[in-house]
């Protein structure tokens, strides 16, 4: 007889036994079967029968309350008359017996309906009680506990203190521990030893650039607008007030509100303007056939899927064209939401200037007393010039001249082109007919010709004008490239915002102002009717679903799968989580205990759940494949972005310097090629050199159109992204193995390795340690030992490879070494860092 039962057979066994419940048996049969024909969009309903509302339910008698025998849905599910059965057989649907006899049962007990869980506020339950009192640290493990004793499961051994260090390391600060790390706490034998851990690693630095990854993909965080002309933008400023607020520790409904509606905070400071980016990191479309009013709702549209997604946990793009087909979200909550970030004095465009950065307004200046300084000097350099050169006086003579000859067929520039229509429609009219504004408007507009395309030619023959235009040109290049201008978010001009129909910006119809989802809790009385107000409804004590949501996508962080497996929605259509009500304790204490979200990390990772060990055995691992019962510790594959960082960490070469700029590392030649279709602009990748290259991965440039290629698994950049993406294909294995930044980590650590001792078992401990933490076992060291030797005879009959292989990178290289020993051990340092548990979080 088996030990462990199927999970999914426990849940389900639970429910039969007692009453039936709508939330957790019935609504997912209705809504998957049913809800679509017959749900609250009027447009896809089928003969005027509403099944997510009881009271129209039960007047078309689809139950009658106690006799499954006279509703007439389960006449429909039972029928054998293909023209009455439901759902219809072309709907490709069919409800199994055991899901019938659900619905029989729950008519039976009267059909009674319940308000989807997640769309009434959370309240904590009662601490279960436990048999196994020992194993409890804190109140998370008694409600895993309890599901656990419930289906006659242990939990397991709490992991050993080497893979706890990496574990915590990996989790809350994004890098791997040095082996001096990890002998200090396996050796640290007192009780807090483990919370000391915990504290210093919340304190880090680091910690803000780790839990900033999660969020730079809900906001769709990218370094270029993306679209064919793709500019690039200074969005970094934004992400580097990310990392120095979850670094502060900033409470969430702070950090919340100044992104939605920072700039409508009462003397609103610059980091709080700077806040409301977020809903500037879209897409900007800048290419010539681009409709702007177009590109502007696309604009909206997005903001609102992001919003939604980002905060209620709903998928709420669902309503631009009708009403939802599951939630009872209606056409109108989504406009009404929409009119609130409808007020920002963009226009849809792309933004101009010269040079790669299209920045579009309104965005705020980032001007230092260092950038003053440097344009005044810029603008006194030119001015002395001009004056000392005579240069004003040349080019007013040069221009008199040009004037003198111009005719309606002149062509000008180093594009030889004509001149605009406005210029020789005036130079036509005989000039003692033409009007005063007609000289004039002509006078400035051949001035500007002038200035743009005929005297740069000139200035080039006379020293004086040359550099005058030349310090021209670079103070236009600071201004443009030189001094941050990040996007942000400002209400400066009204708009009045309609329903469109079938979501099409130009067909709309009723008028609607901005609002909250009418189906929750409702804003306090006289809350603001804007970004403020909303963003102050999201944390009343009321509000069902903002502390869940992030709750659910930290705990996702944290054990690769959140609570509720669907993190992007908590709707109707959301999988039932085995641990709802510990998701809505978790929920209040975050709420309770001020949003702060160290303190909930702090929380889970102290937890016995977190501790245990990630060993699985044959039947559990059947059983329960997802662990979504919590009998053991997570184990799931790394982001890219932390294999990137723990191999540079791992070989000694990581640049651990906090925020600034985006760097370019190493990519693969003209990655960028593929944008390079006109001359606007010079798409050649731009790579680093000296120490950012070895900069940690969320510091990046992010290219909307070409992400870069080493970063697998990854959100594009172009969307809101709330739930991790893990896949396994050869690609990642051909990126792990080949990249020049694993190449050339491989290479320093060998070298590392080797001048740490003269015998090849210390160098290959040393290596191992640094990738893995652990000491390693005598069988690690006899199969590195074989690879070693192994590698060093193919190197030793081809010393040219080995050449290559030493010469990867352009970190220093030691000379001293011996080529072929140091190829030999690149290659087993590589092999290390792809090892199942070098990529894996254990």
């Amino acid at each position: 007889m088996k030990l462990v039962l199927s999970f999914f057979t426990l849940i389900s066994a639970s429910a039969v036994k007692a009453e039936v419940s709508y939330n957790q048996d019935i609504r997912p049969i209705l809504a998957e079967n049913c809800f679509y024909c017959h749900g609250q969009d009027p447009n896809k309903r089928k003969a005027d029968l509403r099944l997510d509302l009881r009271e129209a339910a039960l007047e078309h008698k689809a139950f009658v309350p106690g006799k499954p025998d006279e509703s007439e849905l389960v006449s429909r599910l039972t029928t054998e008359d293909p023209d009455e059965l439901m759902p219809p057989a072309k709907s490709n649907r069919k409800l199994t017996d055991k899901q019938k006899s659900l619905l029989k049962q729950w008519i039976v007990e009267g059909a009674k309906y319940e308000k989807h869980w997640t769309f009434t506020a959370p309240v904590k339950a009662p601490l279960p009680e436990v048999k196994n009192q020992g194993w409890v640290r804190n109140e998370i493990d008694r409600f895993v506990l309890a599901k656990l004793e419930a289906a006659k499961l242990q939990p397991s051994p709490e992991a050993d203190k080497a893979t706890l260090i990496r574990r915590l390391s990996l989790d809350l600060i994004g890098l791997p521990p040095t082996p001096a790390e990890v002998d200090a706490f396996v050796a640290d034998a007192t009780p807090e030893a483990y919370e000391k851990l915990v504290e210093r690693l919340l304190k880090s630095d680091h910690y803000g650039e780790r839990m900033a990854l999660p969020w730079l993909d809900a906001a769709r965080y990218a370094d270029s607008n993306g679209f064919q002309q793709d500019g690039d933008t200074f969005q970094w400023v934004w992400r580097d007030w990310v990392v120095k607020a979850l670094n502060a520790d900033m409470p969430y409904s702070q950090f919340s509100i100044e992104q939605l509606a920072g700039d409508l905070l009462p003397k609103a400071t610059e980091d709080q303007i700077i806040a409301t980016a977020f809903n500037r990191n879209h897409l900007l479309n800048g290419e010539g056939g681009a409709i702007p009013e177009e590109q502007r709702f696309n604009i909206l549209f997005d903001r609102v899927d992001t919003t939604a997604t980002t905060w209620l946990g709903l998928t709420m793009a669902c309503a631009q064209c009708h009403d939802h087909k599951y939630d009872p979200m209606t056409q109108r909550d989504y406009y009404s939401l929409m009119s609130l970030f409808n007020q920002v004095s963009e226009d849809g465009r792309a933004g101009g200037g010269g040079g790669a950065k299209r920045v579009a307004a309104p965005f705020l200046e980032m001007m230092t007393e260092e950038s003053k300084h440097h344009i005044a000097d810029l603008e006194a350099k030119r001015a002395k010039v001009e004056i000392d050169g005579q240069v004003k006086i040349k080019k007013d003579l040069a221009f008199a001249a040009w004037e003198a000859a111009v005719t309606p067929e002149t062509r000008a520039g180093r594009l030889d082109r004509p001149l605009q229509p406005n210029i020789t429609t005036v130079l036509r009219i005989p000039a003692d007919k033409r009007t005063d504004v007609q000289k004039k408007e002509l006078k400035n507009s051949l001035r500007s010709v002038f200035e743009r395309d005929v005297w740069p030619k000139i200035s080039a023959s006379d020293a004086p004008s040359k550099q005058v235009e030349d310090l021209k040109t670079e103070l236009t290049t600071y201004k443009n490239e030189g001094i941050p201008r990040v996007m942000v978010m400002r209400d400066d001009k009204p708009r009045e915002t309609f329903i469109l129909d079938r979501g099409e910006y130009l067909k709309p119809k009723d008028k609607v102002t901005g609002t909250t989802p009418a189906f929750l809790a409702p804003a306090a009385k006289g809350a603001a009717q804007n970004r403020l107000g909303f963003a102050q409804w999201l944390f009343q004590p009321d509000h069902p679903l903002t502390a869940r949501v992030q709750v659910n996508r930290m705990w996702q962080t944290l054990f690769g799968i959140g609570i509720v497996k669907t993190v992007e929605d908590l709707g109707v259509q959301s999988e039932a989580p085995v641990h709802a009500a510990l998701l809505d304790w978790l929920a209040v204490e975050f709420r309770e205990k001020g949003w702060s979200m160290k303190q909930l990390h702090r929380l889970i990772v102290t937890s016995a759940t977190y501790r245990q060990s990630s060993k699985v055995g044959r039947e559990l691992a059947m059983n329960d494949p997802e662990n979504r019962l919590l009998a053991r510790g997570a184990r799931f594959r790394m982001p890219s972005m932390l294999l990137r960082d723990l191999a540079l960490g791992a070989s000694g070469l990581l640049d651990d310097r906090i925020g600034g700029a985006p760097v370019y590392p190493y990519q693969p030649d003209q990655i960028w090629e593929s944008l390079a279709i006109t001359k606007e602009r010079d798409f050649t990748y731009p790579t680093s050199s000296g120490r950012d290259l070895y900069r940690r991965s969320l510091y990046t440039f992010w290219r909307r159109t070409v992400g870069p290629a080493n970063m697998f698994d990854a959100a594009n950049r172009q969307v809101c992204k709330v739930r991790q993406n893990i896949t396994n294909t050869p690609l990642h294995a051909l990126t792990t193995l080949n990249d020049p930044t694993w190449a050339e980590a491989a290479r320093v650590l060998a070298a590392r390795s080797m001048d740490s001792a003269k015998d090849t078992e210390t160098r290959l401990n040393f290596a191992l340690r640094h990738v893995l933490g652990r000491l390693p076992a005598e069988k690690d060291l006899a199969l590195l030992r074989k690879a070693y030797e192994k590698q060093l005879a193919i190197y030793q009959a081809d010393p040219k490879a080995a050449a290559e292989v030493v010469a990867i990178g352009s970190a220093p290289k030691n000379g001293k070494l011996n080529p072929t020993e140091h190829a030999a051990f690149t290659a087993v340092c590589l092999m290390l860092l792809n090892l199942d548990e070098a990529l894996t979080r254990e």
